[in-house]
């Protein structure tokens, strides 16, 4: 029997604590970057309104400053990585959304709120490009999964937070709140500052194979299905409270507890989603995401009861945030010894999806005000862009075979005819 040296264990013990400390570092960055940063402001509107800080139009113009500036974010991100290093960005833009809490607790002007939501969007961007890329690679392939699960679940217990700690802290004032949110902000951001890798230690030298870059056709599709995602997702993450509570006329009170159901969705979707791709591939694991998806986004249009509005808030919040993890491994599946090309490719879905979110914020909202308060049409387009995304991820797996499915098909054929021969 082979024994293995105890340096060896103790090595391999090592690697794997490094790893999953600086997965730890990326939660930490999902959480301030996207979950509070950008998930804390909903709740926050009306005291900012009834505080009379600001109207209700330039309060809303304040939310889409977030969302402009995660597009620069996700677009710049990248590139102002490469002139400083990954880890000192990383920390940089964790400092950023701190400082932005802290500042937004002194209304100067509508400018200065303005430039610090916007410095919050741009952080959360830029950690959204970064952060899990740089991870990952520590992390064995065959845990991947549940480690990107791990990591965007900081997305969802900010979404979470969203809907209890706020309303908690705003007991205390609203000043206070947003201090209260930039000293939780500013222990995330400690507790992730020595955990990142060193600078390269993320980025192996390419292994060097005979595997190809796939097709250009499927990542188009991929960043298409995952740009329809996030239209698909938008009636229920800007209009479900409201849906509640003045659709079906249960009230704000009731709403929000839809909206906690939202959350703790968000909260456990990653890690389900990963561990789901560990065991059946990312591919597959997208697919039945689209699939009950498309369900789960339907379910309000049908004014199916109570329990089923619990399932649809619980499901569309999993996937809200379990399908980053699945689309960040999925580009991982098609790309496998490319590095720098995958790390390239999620910062194009990245900016798909800021692009297709904004965009269906307001085109939801248009055709809302269109058609009268119409919830129906927009559970009904909502499931449509569901289904569209799965129909296109389909015909790409039959169109557009990697270079790899292409050997293997190969490999198959000779197989058969030796074995005929």
């Amino acid at each position: 029997m082979t024994r293995i040296a105890a340096p060896e264990i103790d090595r391999s013990h090592s690697t794997a604590k490094t790893a999953w400390r600086a997965v730890l570092s990326a939660f930490c960055a999902s959480l301030i970057g996207i979950g509070l940063a950008r998930f804390t402001y909903t709740p926050l509107l009306p005291a900012i309104v009834d505080a009379h800080w600001f109207d209700q139009s330039a309060a809303a113009y304040l939310g889409a400053a977030n969302l402009s500036g995660y597009l620069a974010g996700a677009l710049l991100g990248r590139p102002m990585a490469a002139r400083i290093s990954i880890v000192s960005m990383l920390r940089i833009m964790m400092l950023a959304a701190t400082a932005a809490f802290f500042a937004c607790a002194f209304p100067i002007d509508f400018a200065w709120f303005f430039a610090w939501r916007f410095a919050a969007g741009f952080a959360g961007g830029a950690l959204m490009v970064l952060a899990a890329p740089t991870v990952l690679p520590l992390v064995a392939p065959s845990r991947r999964g549940l480690a990107g699960g791990v990591i965007f679940m900081g997305i969802g217990a900010g979404v979470a937070l969203s809907g209890t700690l706020v309303p908690l802290l705003l007991q205390q004032g609203l000043r206070e709140t947003w201090l209260g949110l930039g000293a939780l902000s500013l222990l995330l951001t400690a507790i992730a500052w020595t955990g990142w890798p060193r600078d390269g230690a993320a980025s192996p030298a390419p292994i060097q194979h005979h595997a190809q870059v796939p097709a250009r056709g499927t990542l188009r599709a991929l960043y298409i299905e995952y740009a329809l995602n996030a239209a698909g997702w938008v009636p229920h993450m800007i209009f479900l409270v409201d849906f509640v509570a003045r659709g079906l006329g249960k009230g704000l009170q009731v709403g929000a507890e839809y909206w906690v159901l939202f959350g703790i969705g968000a909260t456990l979707g990653p890690i389900l989603a990963g561990h789901l791709a560990d065991r059946t591939g990312f591919g597959a694991a997208m697919r039945f995401a689209f699939l009950l998806e498309a369900v789960a986004v339907a379910i309000p249009a049908f004014g199916l009861g109570q329990s089923w509005l619990i399932a649809s808030s619980l499901v569309v919040g999993a996937f809200v945030t379990g399908t980053v993890p699945l689309m960040l491994g999925r580009i991982a599946e098609l790309l496998p010894h490319h590095p720098a090309q995958q790390k390239a490719a999620w910062g194009i879905a990245t900016v798909f999806f800021a692009l297709f979110q904004a965009a269906a914020a307001y085109g939801f909202s248009f055709i809302f005000g269109r058609t009268g308060g119409n919830y129906q049409m927009l559970f009904f387009i909502g499931t449509a862009a569901m289904i569209l995304a799965l129909a296109i991820d389909l015909t790409a797996a039959v169109f557009f075979r990697t270079p790899q499915q292409q050997n293997d098909n190969q490999d198959a054929t000779k197989s058969g005819s030796v074995a005929t021969n």
